[in-house]
Formats: C-alpha cells, structure tokens, sequence
C-alpha cells in the first residue's frame, strides 16, 4: 500500500501569519492603552484598551462561525486500523494518556500512517497491544485527527475479528501543536507594533512623569478646583487652585541663571498678583503653595493677591544660588546630594530655609527676605 492522505496543513500559511501578526499587536496596544491611562489618569484610555481585545474576540468568533459550521456538517469516516506502537504515559486516574501510531485503512482509499494520543482506562489497556486492529474515525479533511472507537457497531466488530492489515510505509501524520518559529516571530513583532503604537503619541507625557517621579507632571483636575496645564521640550507647568508645579528637563537646575526667577513667572501668567504661602525649591522642581483665597491665576477671581502670605516673585534671586552653594560647603555636611529651599511668610516676615542632606546627615541654614544669613546649625 502507499500513503496519499497527505499531511497536516502548515502552521506558517500566509493567513495564520498575518493573524499572528494581528494577534500581537492587539495585545501589545491594549496592554500598553490600559498601563498608559492608569499613569496619566486618562480613562477614555482605559476604555479603549479593555474595548479592543473583546471587539477583536468577537470579529474573529464571528469569522470562525462558517469554517466551525462545514466541520460540524462533515460526516466522519470510519476505517480500520493496525497499531504499530502505543506508549502510554503516567496519569493521575484511571484514564492515562496514551500515544499511538496507526496504519489506517480506510475504503476505496490509499492507506495512511498517523500518530494520535488519546486517554484510554487503565482496565482496557491490554486490548490495545501493538499489532491489534481497531476502528478509527476522522474528519474526511482532517485525517490527522483520528481518535479510536472505544464501542464501534456489531457490524465493525465482525469487520475487525475477521481483519488482516499490513503496515502502512513511511512517516506518520501528527496534528501541528503551534504556530512555528516564524509565527512566533511575528507574533512577538506585532506585540511591539502595538505597544510602540500607542506610547509614541504618549511618550512626552509619560517621561515627564517618571522624570517628576512623583506624578507631578500630570495635571491634577478635581470637580472643586480648575486647573491649568502647559509643557514644553524644557519644563512641566501645572497649576491647579492649590499649588503651582514646574518640572524641570534633564540637564536643567533652578540654580542656572535666571531659572528660577522664569519657572517662578510662568505660574503667574500676565503678570497677575498671586500670594503664596510657601515656595519650596530642589534641584530641578519648583512647588508654589497657593492661597486658595485668591483663586486660579487667570481666572480674574476678585481679591486677587489680597490674601494672606508673600509674592513669591519677591523672593532675593540673585542670592538663592549663593546661598545654598554656601550651605552645601560650609555647614560640615559630608559628600552632600541633595538640597531643598523653603521660604515661608505666613507668620510675617519672609525666611528662607535650607536643609542640605548628605553621607553624614542634614544641615540647615536660615536667610531672611533680602537674603542675609540669619543662622547656621551644621551637620
């Protein structure tokens, strides 16, 4: 006999590709809409990456629906079969995986040799020796999905006892378990695509928030305050009825020339009048404690810079970087990394505080409105 029913169809078919490729990228742009939303607090973001796996589900469901209803109406053939090996595996219950190999004969056919594995009872095993003959049915499409009749008719009992089989030559079909090298590939491939699909619009803010490090750089917009959000290649300006937010750029400090003084104007657009109760300044980040009194700059809210507090565009400018350059090498505190500037003039007249941090711990000095230094307590 010769073998004619051919093999399995290839898992690297141009179409199963493509839907590979379509595969990841869905995946990759919704798992990177969901994580990009959560971060910028965007919930049409959200939405959208949760809606698009199940509209892709459901087209693809709705694709497979006539391919599933020609499999469903397909009459199964049944033949005879020799078993060539069988080779059970280790179970957990009395039905155990068993991997077999056939020579079907099917009739008025060329023979074919396939591999199968199916769960057969620890109690019939013995009926299933090689060299045995056995009724096998499989889709007329699909012969590499044959699966052994446990029960066949009277009519196939008589057929098998009075059997005689010859092995079927060459290699035995088997069902393809996945999708291939080049699949997966392409499969990994379009997970990027969608990823990169969806940060690149993004990237600018997402940096800016990581850059903040502690979200900062996301407007905050609640139903009691108005809030205003401008970004540039160089800072992040947020400014919200409680506090004004400017997040520097890699490379930037509020120490550079005229830095400060520009960060601290652009929360107090046209030059409108805005108290603050405090100012606290690091190396790349300015925070303006706002008085809620006055309103949202812009806004004309009445009263505007009749509150309590200071203007923070007051504060000594030209001295700031002098002061803390000062406080970082005089106080005795060792291999400093950070420092932080805090002016307060709530209770009356301005005072600037500097705490410097380092190896050996924290030191702070204290400098009036004008920038004198009041007092020093070292590291």
């Amino acid at each position: 006999m010769t073998t004619a029913a051919g093999g399995p169809p290839s898992p690297n078919t141009p179409s199963k590709l493509a839907l590979g490729l379509l595969t990841g990228a869905v995946i990759g742009a919704s798992l990177a809409g969901f994580v990009s939303g959560c971060v910028l607090g965007r919930t049409s973001l959200i939405v959208l990456s949760l809606a698009l796996p199940a509209a892709y589900g459901l087209v693809a469901f709705l694709a497979s629906l006539p391919r599933w209803g020609r499999e469903a109406a397909a009459v199964p053939v049944r033949a005879l079969a020799l078993i060539e090996e069988r080779e059970a595996v280790r179970g957990e219950s009395s039905d155990v995986p068993v991997q077999f190999e056939l020579s079907v004969v099917p009739d008025g056919a060329p023979g074919f040799r396939v591999g199968i594995r199916q769960e057969i009872n620890l109690v019939e095993l013995p009926d299933y020796r090689p060299g045995g003959i056995v009724v096998v049915e499989y889709p007329p499409d699909r012969p590499w999905k044959a699966r052994i009749v446990k029960r066949p008719t009277p009519e196939w009992e008589r057929r098998v006892a009075g059997a005689r089989l010859d092995s079927v030559p060459g290699p035995a079909m088997r069902e393809e378990s996945g999708p291939g090298c080049a699949g997966c590939l392409l499969t990994v491939l379009g997970l990027l695509l969608g990823v990169g699909a969806v940060l690149l619009p993004f990237h600018t803010e997402l940096f800016a928030v990581v850059e903040d490090g502690t979200g900062t750089a996301r407007p905050a917009v609640t139903s009691s305050s108005e809030s205003s959000s401008s970004e540039s290649s160089s800072a992040t300006i947020t400014v919200t009825s409680a506090t004004g937010t400017v997040a520097l750029g890699p490379g930037q400090s509020m120490l550079d020339q005229g830095e400060l003084r520009k960060a601290v104007e652009s929360l107090t657009p046209g030059g409108e009048p805005r108290q603050a109760l405090a100012v606290v300044v690091q190396d790349r980040q300015l925070t303006v404690v706002l008085n809620p009194a006055d309103g949202v700059p812009g806004a004309g809210a009445p009263g505007a810079g009749k509150g309590p507090g200071f203007d923070p565009r007051s504060l000594p400018y030209e001295r700031i970087p002098g002061l803390v350059e000062e406080a970082r090498s005089t106080l005795g505190v060792k291999a400093p990394k950070s420092w932080q500037l805090t002016a307060d003039g709530t209770t009356g007249a301005l005072t600037l505080r500097i705490v410097v941090t380092g190896e050996s711990g924290s030191a702070t000095l204290e400098a009036d409105g004008r920038g004198q230094v009041l007092r020093r307590n070292g590291g």
